[in-house]
C-alpha cells in the first residue's frame, strides 16, 4: 500500500517548453536549449506534452512571435493542458526592452495557474524576494545586451565610414564601387548588382567613366552658372539620351539628388536617418551624421558644389508656409488637377518633396490649397514613400548575405537577387491598410514572370512609417498571384513569418560536408 502510494505522489507534472532562437546567438540553437530543458525536466519530474518554438526570431518584441503568441493565448483561454513553462533562461523569454514587458508575460501565467522556470539559471523562481530580485536584474540585462550589440554595430559601421569606406546603397551617376581587400589593394570594380563575399574586404567610391563626370560637372554649371532649374536640365539630359544609373529617365527628383548628394566632392556621409531596436526611423539634424571628408576623389570642384547647396537652400527660404500654398492655388487654377509630377514641372512652383517635408504630405497641402481629390489619394503617398525606403532595404539584404559568407549578383532589370548561384529572391513592399472595422490588412501580388525562389514581403506598420515583420514566402508554395494577409493567418502562412532578417541571411551560410571515416 505505502508503495502504491509513492508512486502516486510521482506522476509527473505535465509541463510545455518554450524555446527560441535568434541568429545572433547559435549556442542558443533550440536543440540546446531542448537538450537542457529535458535534463531539467527529467531531475524535476516534467513530463514535456508540447513544443513552442520561434526559430530565428528577435527577442525584442513579442510581433512576430507567432509561438509564444500562441502560449499567452492557450494559457488566457485555458487550453493549456498543462501545470508549467519551462524555458532555457530569461534570456530566450525575450531581451524586452521594458522590463516589465517581460515581467508581464510571465504573470498572465501565473494568474492561470501555470508556473514559469528558467532551466538554466542559478535561482529557482519561487515567487521568494531573492529570485524576484534576481529576475528583474536578469531582465534588464537581456534588454541591454540587445542595447549594447545595437551600440556595439553601430559603431562599428561608424569606424568604417570614418575609415572611408561605403556603407551599402548604389554608387550613383558618375561613380562607381570599387572593391579592396584588407590591405587597401584595389581588386575589381563592383558591377551593378554585385557585392562582396569576403568580410575582409571593403568597398570605395571611385570616378565612373569619363562621360558620365563630365556629364555631372555639366549640369553643376547649368544650375550654378547658367541658373537653369532642375526641370530644364532634366529635359535636356532625356534629350541627350543621357539616362540615370538605373537607366531611367531624368527628372526634377533625380538632378535634385545629384547636386545635394555629398559624395560628389568626396565626402563619406552615414546616419542621416537611424532605425534601431525595432523603434520608429528617424531623421537626424547633421551634427548627428557620420562623416568622413574627402575620402573619395571628388567627381565635382567643393566652390561648384557648395555654391550648388546655396542656390537650393536661398530658393527654399523664399517661400513662407502661405506662398507655398499660394502657388498650388495659381496651379490649380491653370489644371483641374494637382499631381506630384504637375509641382515638380511647374518652374516657379517649390518641388513635390519640399511640400511633403513642409506639410508632412502633398494631400494635406491640397486641402490648404482648396482642392479635394475625388478619391483618396494617400496611398500615392505612401507608395512613394515605400518607394523611398526600397534601396535601403534590399541593400540591407545584399549586406547581410554578404557578411554571410554570400556571393549576391543583382539583375539589373528586375532587382533579382541571385544568391551562391543557387536560389533567387525578390524583395516587395506591402503597406498596411485599415478596414472600416480597425482591422488591418496587407496585399501582396506575386512576380510570375520573374518567379523567384523567395519572396521576402515586408509588412509595413499602421503608419506605414517602420516595418512590423517580414514573410520569407516559398514560390512553391504560393498558389494564388495575389495574397491578402491579415494580422493572424494561421499556421499555413504564419509559419513563414519572422521578426528580422537574420534567418533569411543564415540559410545562405556555406558549411563543410564532414567526410566520413
Amino acid at each position: 500500500m505505502h508503495q502504491d502510494k509513492d508512486k502516486t505522489d510521482l506522476k509527473p507534472v505535465r509541463a510545455a517548453q518554450y524555446v527560441r532562437m535568434s541568429t545572433e546567438h547559435q549556442q542558443y540553437s533550440t536543440a540546446n536549449q531542448d537538450d537542457v530543458i529535458q535534463d531539467y525536466a527529467a531531475k524535476r519530474n516534467f513530463q514535456i506534452v508540447k513544443t513552442y518554438a520561434d526559430e530565428g526570431k528577435s527577442g525584442l518584441s513579442v510581433s512576430g512571435r507567432i509561438s509564444l503568441q500562441k502560449l499567452i493565448a492557450d494559457v488566457q483561454n485555458g487550453a493549456a493542458d498543462y501545470e508549467a513553462i519551462l524555458v532555457y533562461d530569461v534570456s530566450r523569454w525575450g531581451r524586452f526592452q521594458d522590463a516589465d514587458e517581460s515581467a508581464y508575460y510571465e504573470y498572465l501565467c501565473k494568474r492561470a495557474g501555470i508556473s514559469v522556470h528558467y532551466c538554466a539559471e542559478q535561482f529557482e523562481n519561487d515567487g521568494g524576494p531573492t529570485s524576484t530580485i534576481i529576475k528583474s536584474v536578469k531582465r534588464a540585462m537581456a534588454g541591454e545586451y540587445s542595447r549594447e550589440l545595437s551600440t556595439k554595430v553601430f559603431q562599428g559601421q561608424c569606424r568604417l565610414i570614418e575609415l572611408g569606406y561605403r556603407q551599402g546603397g548604389p554608387a550613383g551617376f558618375g561613380l562607381r564601387r570599387m572593391l579592396i581587400d584588407q590591405s587597401g589593394e584595389a581588386k575589381s570594380k563592383l558591377a551593378r548588382g554585385e557585392y562582396k563575399s569576403l568580410q575582409t574586404d571593403r568597398v570605395i567610391l571611385v570616378k565612373g567613366p569619363e562621360q558620365e563626370i563630365e556629364t555631372v560637372n555639366r549640369v553643376y554649371k547649368r544650375f550654378v552658372v547658367d541658373g537653369q532649374r532642375e526641370r530644364q536640365i532634366a529635359d535636356q539630359l532625356n534629350a541627350e539620351g543621357t539616362t540615370t544609373d538605373l537607366g531611367r529617365p531624368w527628372n526634377r527628383g533625380t538632378v535634385r539628388q545629384l547636386l545635394t548628394n555629398e559624395k560628389y566632392i568626396g565626402n563619406n556621409v552615414y546616419n542621416r536617418t537611424s532605425f534601431k531596436l525595432k523603434q520608429r526611423r528617424v531623421c537626424n539634424e547633421p551634427e548627428n551624421w557620420v562623416r568622413k571628408d574627402n575620402a573619395f576623389e571628388a567627381v565635382v570642384s567643393q566652390e561648384l558644389f557648395y555654391t550648388a547647396q546655396g542656390i537650393i537652400r536661398e530658393r527654399a527660404k523664399c517661400y513662407s508656409d502661405d506662398e507655398m500654398i499660394t502657388c498650388l492655388r495659381l496651379l490649380l487654377e491653370q489644371s483641374p488637377t494637382l499631381s506630384a509630377g504637375l509641382i515638380d514641372a511647374a518652374d516657379n512652383t517649390p518641388t513635390s518633396s519640399s511640400y511633403r517635408t513642409r506639410f508632412g504630405s502633398l494631400i494635406r497641402a491640397y486641402r490648404l490649397a482648396g482642392y479635394q481629390p475625388d478619391r483618396d489619394y494617400e496611398y500615392i503617398e505612401i507608395n512613394q514613400k515605400l518607394r523611398e525606403m526600397y534601396p535601403d532595404l534590399i541593400g540591407d539584404v545584399i549586406a547581410r548575405l554578404g557578411a554571410a559568407g554570400a556571393s549576391v549578383t543583382q539583375d539589373v532589370d528586375t532587382d533579382l537577387l541571385l544568391i551562391n548561384g543557387e536560389y533567387s529572391a525578390s524583395m516587395v513592399l506591402s503597406r498596411c491598410r485599415q478596414t472600416k472595422s480597425g482591422s488591418l490588412r496587407w496585399m501582396i501580388n506575386v512576380e510570375r514572370k520573374v518567379a523567384p525562389d523567395i519572396t521576402i514581403l515586408v509588412r509595413m506598420d499602421e503608419t506605414n512609417e517602420n516595418v512590423t515583420d517580414y514573410y520569407l514566402l516559398p514560390i512553391m508554395d504560393i498558389q494564388t498571384p495575389r495574397l491578402l494577409l491579415c494580422e493572424s493567418n494561421g499556421v499555413y502562412l504564419d509559419t513563414y513569418q519572422f521578426d528580422s532578417l537574420d534567418y533569411f541571411a543564415s540559410l545562405s551560410e556555406r558549411r563543410k560536408i564532414e567526410v566520413a571515416a
